[in-house]
């Protein structure tokens, strides 16, 4: 399997294996998909990273496949393309990349999937299709200029440069850098925390922050609003509140 989850402790660990450089091919697309939405149905996964492993994490789509494809051809697969990245956006869960090594092209929108990236020292990110005469296609356009601004997103996708981890946590591409031999474990380290959290107001708060992003302000404090109030229905709830007047903040140990 070119792309796998593995569950352990509450966590999801959707790991990219696809060697030597985890191109992105048509196949590979698909089958993120398919583990995305199941980590997104599994009650035992309550926090996921995406992990392309210890080298790198993806350099970008499968470009001999891509370069056979015409122009019908890429019309009609264009959108599955899109929907394999977005199943990973909208895993109603908080998600990390951990990013070691390259995270070009398709390998960057796919961390562009995540809530947080957490970057190895030795991390290189961008989007390059412009060198091949294309844009990004799966979400990058549209993704990196909502997370860094229009003007650096338009600098990185209209030259095509990589930027190192440095670069990348300075313009807010990435929220962390820290040893390559460490990317993993701080990853980890923050879905565990996340994992022993209250899952729906979890859930409400991703959903909340995403879909306002998308809309106006006054639609998205409805959005907040409507979420926020649904959550006084939940268990979830009833406990933080309970345990906060009992013992004090930070102390509730929800289901």
């Amino acid at each position: 399997m070119t792309v796998s989850l593995e569950v352990a402790e509450g966590v999801g660990t959707i790991r990219i294996d696809r060697p030597p450089m985890n191109a992105l091919d048509i196949a590979t697309q698909d089958r993120l998909k398919v583990v995305a939405e199941e980590a997104g149905r599994r009650d035992d996964v309550r926090a996921v990273i995406v992990w392309g492993g210890e080298k790198v994490f993806a350099a970008g789509a499968d470009i001999k496949e891509m370069q056979a494809m015409s122009y019908e051809g890429m019309v009609d697969r264009s959108r599955a393309l899109q929907e394999s990245f977005t199943a990973v956006a909208r895993i109603p869960k908080p998600v990390v990349a951990a990013v070691a090594g390259y995270a070009l092209g398709g390998g960057c929108e796919l961390a562009l999937c995540a809530d947080i990236r957490v970057a190895a020292e030795n991390a290189k990110l961008g989007q390059p299709e412009i060198l091949l005469g294309l844009i990004p296609g799966a979400g990058g356009t549209q993704r990196l200029s909502r997370l860094v601004g229009p003007s650096r997103a338009k600098d990185l996708i209209f030259t095509g440069r990589m930027v190192k981890a440095e670069e990348a946590l300075a313009i807010g591409l990435v929220d962390k850098v820290v040893p390559a031999e460490q990317v993993y474990a701080e990853a980890r380290a923050w879905a565990e925390r996340l994992a022993r959290g209250p899952a729906y107001a979890l859930r409400a708060a991703k959903e909340a922050i995403d879909g306002g992003l998308e809309t106006d302000l006054e639609t998205g404090l409805t959005i907040e609003r409507t979420l926020f109030a649904g959550l006084f229905a939940t268990a979830d709830r009833e406990t933080g509140m309970r345990s906060f007047v009992e013992d004090g903040p930070g102390k509730a140990k929800f289901r």
